[in-house]
């Protein structure tokens, strides 16, 4: 077999078997990834509305989803950890109370500062989700359809932020702020019911290795697993790929995409709803397509990072250097490669997976989740900021995107030679052990 191929290809010992019934648990799973991002992306179609109803300037406006996301990042670590000792369903049923809290208390806020702290209890529930998700898929399914598994998941949890732009938007635009808020945060005691009832960490007689008490509690079990997760330089590489690849579409639909299109454009807020939802449909159909590709041929997986962050950085440029306001065409086009950068950041997991066992999974995809959201946070910051100095000029302010898109080509590229050498090492191992095991 070709080194080309996944170092999941073989059938690996224990694997799990998948089947219906794994499809029907991880659609739970996934279906609580999908109310955290409505959710999340919920202030993506209301931040003209909430400058007007808290009276607040551009940073204050970005301050909304820099603390959501700063508490996202922060908590990713230590979610992941959490999830590798308690598990998936505990996980999952916790983040349900805090994001639907969270949204209950945006929908019933009268000033900025409580409206804050509403978000940021929903950010904590939200950070919750996709690491999660992400240990139920590789408990339920064999490695090898890890690739697939985790891009479906993603196109899910989009679809939410399509139900944002397509749905939220117009209710929101009919019957105001609370209701809009109150009614999509019902869809939170929804999943919460169906997590209690139908939700099982992993199919019978493929239980995880029990890990003495002595190890799996206090400091040095945590120690212990940043530091093993860390030290993977695939898992680096994964950070990396994600905080290169997330962050541009990220910013754009979680805050900046409307008033760029509308202020600085001149659109109306249907049409630029619109072109919003096309970054949706493009992320949902690119996602397929990375998925398959990359469970077929695992050495796309650096061309299409390369290929994500090189067309995001030219369409980026184009759409910031074009004399006067953009032609539609352009703006299509920047939507569409926006799209991709979700699917793109996804690969950081494929970087990750396969170079940390199954009871480090959590810790390292929290380690790889945080890059994305630490580069959007970082982002969205100096978006509002450099607007407020210049005078709303997006030109200047969206400039920033360059400077951690080159910070994050040089670091993928200095550890992915190592990351692909490890990853040759254990494939050869597992074939041994696959050739060893008794059938």
């Amino acid at each position: 077999m070709s080194t080309t191929a996944s170092p999941h290809a073989v059938r690996l010992p224990g694997d799990p078997p998948g089947g219906p019934r794994a499809w029907w648990v991880w659609g739970i799973g996934v279906a609580v990834y999908f109310v955290a991002v409505t959710f999340r992306t919920s202030l993506g179609v209301a931040g003209l509305d909430a400058a007007h109803r808290f009276d607040i300037n551009a940073s204050a406006l970005s301050s909304f989803s820099i603390l959501q996301l700063l508490v996202y990042a922060g908590m990713q670590i230590p979610v992941g950890l959490l999830v590798d000792r308690w598990g998936t369903r505990r996980i999952l049923l916790l983040g349900i109370l805090l994001f639907t809290a969270g949204q209950f208390g945006f929908a019933l806020s009268a000033s900025y500062g409580t409206a804050l702290a509403s978000r940021a209890l929903l950010g904590c529930g939200d950070a919750m989700t996709f690491i999660a998700v992400l240990r139920l898929g590789a408990r339920w399914f064999p490695a090898r359809r890890g690739p697939v598994i985790a891009q479906v998941a993603a196109l899910i949890g989009m679809a939410g932020n399509l139900v944002t732009t397509l749905v939220l938007a117009r209710i929101l635009a009919s019957l105001g702020w609370t209701a809009t808020f109150a009614g999509s945060a019902a869809g939170g005691l929804v999943i919460l019911a169906l997590v209690v009832f139908f939700l099982r960490d992993h199919p019978e007689g493929h239980e995880p290795p029990a890990v003495p008490k002595a190890e799996a509690t206090g400091s040095g079990f945590i120690r212990r697993q940043i530091g093993a997760a860390w030290r993977e330089p695939g898992t680096r590489a994964g950070m990396w790929v994600h905080f290169t690849c997330q962050f541009p579409g990220m910013v754009f639909l979680l805050l900046w995409g409307m008033p760029f299109l509308v202020e600085a454009q001149g659109l109306d807020k249907g049409t630029a709803g619109g072109l919003l939802t096309l970054v949706v449909v493009s992320n949902m159909c690119c996602g397929l397509v990375y998925g398959q590709v990359i469970s077929r041929h695992h050495a796309a997986r650096t061309p299409l990072v390369l290929g994500t962050v090189a067309a995001t950085a030219l369409v980026w440029a184009a759409a910031i250097a074009w004399p006067g306001k953009d032609p539609m065409w352009l703006l299509v086009v920047l939507c569409v490669v926006l799209g991709a950068c979700g699917p793109g950041s996804m690969i950081g997991f494929d970087f990750s997976r396969p170079a940390n066992p199954p009871e480090r999974h959590g810790t390292a995809s929290g380690i790889v989740n945080m890059g994305g959201f630490t580069a959007s946070m970082t982002t969205l910051f100096a978006v509002g900021v450099l607007l407020d100095l210049t005078g709303d000029n997006y030109r200047i302010a969206f400039a920033s995107v360059f400077v951690l898109q080159a910070l994050g080509l040089v670091q993928f590229a200095r550890l992915r030679g190592r990351a692909v050498r490890r990853e040759r090492e254990r494939v050869v191992a597992s074939r041994v052990e696959a050739v060893h095991v008794p059938v």
